[in-house]
């Protein structure tokens, strides 16, 4: 009987196509040309570097935010995932709380 050994993959190999950078958005753009197209004057979300943020909410906020989210998607709104959703709340907030004294978050957060 033959004795096959089973090829090893070399997780070292240098890749293009590397399935942790694709899923992260890390990693070569192959769309480098984009001139003439109609959101070549936008910010190519494609080459942000994202990474993976843990928080602890409560269910009813988890609940609350799932809610939306379909909402949005069932009103047709181009919302795209819920990482995007996340990320414009956040901003949102971050900039509300840069006005100081006339933030609305800051003043839930004291009281």
């Amino acid at each position: 009987m033959a004795n096959k050994k089973k090829k090893v993959p070399d997780f070292f190999e240098e890749n293009p196509f590397d399935p942790v950078n694709a899923a992260t958005g890390k990693g070569p753009s192959f769309d480098t040309d984009n001139k003439g197209s109609k959101d070549s004057g936008k910010a190519n979300k494609k080459n942000v570097e994202k990474k993976k943020a843990g928080f602890y909410i409560s269910s009813q906020l988890l609940d609350r935010f799932n809610r939306k989210f379909f909402e949005l998607k069932l009103a047709n709104i181009d919302i795209g995932n819920k990482s995007i959703l996340v990320e414009a709340a956040l901003v949102f907030a971050l900039d509300d709380m840069d006005k100081g004294k006339k933030s609305l978050v800051l003043k839930k957060l004291s009281g």
